[in-house]
């Protein structure tokens, strides 16, 4: 684990950002041909707040960076991106990459929180993901999204095994309240130890209600 604080960034999102996301995801609801792990549970709630989290997390992410929002959700038959959701030169490299958005209950992060991937998302022939970037959200006392810009991984760094660990399917993990769950696949963990700090570039730091903080040691 490394031994330095890292920094993050964080972005109030606002109401417009909200609504366009759940515009989004009410289309691929109705669009929905592409099966996933809630259809058997005819589990509508579930699949909607997962496509409006990681919907959300996308639309922020391409305001922050000046980048195009993304025209449809993950569920839609016009919506599938290969992994790749945007490119953004990072490092001086144009880097393609597949937000990972949470919804957590604060904005307290400790580096050995971890983020999950599943396994066959790195695995798959098809994918054009060169690094995963994190965004956590969670509401303030007002009920309003704050976005975290946690950081990013290198998928390469995680096949090869220099960070993350898999841990294949049934495998039983505790979580930091103490409570336990079960993988249903096989799934990488990967601490927040080993991101690397989110790019405040082009200007991000000049947006509305921009604030630094440190993921904790």
């Amino acid at each position: 684990m490394k031994s330095i604080a890292q920094l993050f960034f964080q972005l109030p999102i606002n109401n417009e950002q909200v609504k366009y996301a759940q515009e989004l995801v009410n289309h691929s609801l109705a669009a929905h041909k592409i099966p996933n792990i809630w259809d058997g549970k005819n589990n509508r709630n579930a699949t909607e707040e997962l496509r409006f989290t990681g919907t959300l997390g996308e639309i922020v992410f391409a305001d922050a960076y000046q980048l195009p929002r993304p025209l449809r959700s993950f569920g839609a038959d016009d919506g599938q991106d290969f992994g790749k959701d945007f490119e953004l030169l990072v490092d001086g490299v144009l880097k393609k990459i597949d937000i990972k958005t949470m919804r957590r209950k604060s904005d307290y992060f400790r580096a050995d929180y971890v983020l999950n991937i599943p396994a066959r998302q790195l695995q798959k022939p098809n994918s054009l993901t060169d690094c995963y970037f994190h965004i956590s959200l969670h509401q303030n006392e007002q009920e309003n999204y704050i976005a975290s810009f946690l950081g990013w991984v290198e998928k390469q760094e995680i096949l090869t095994g220099k960070i993350g660990i898999l841990y294949p399917k049934n495998s039983s993990r505790t979580r930091g309240n103490g409570s336990q769950f079960t993988f249903t696949e096989d799934t990488y963990e990967v601490d927040f130890a080993d991101f690397r700090p989110a790019p405040i570039f082009p200007n991000p730091q000049n947006l509305a209600g921009f604030t630094q903080k440190f993921i904790k040691k």
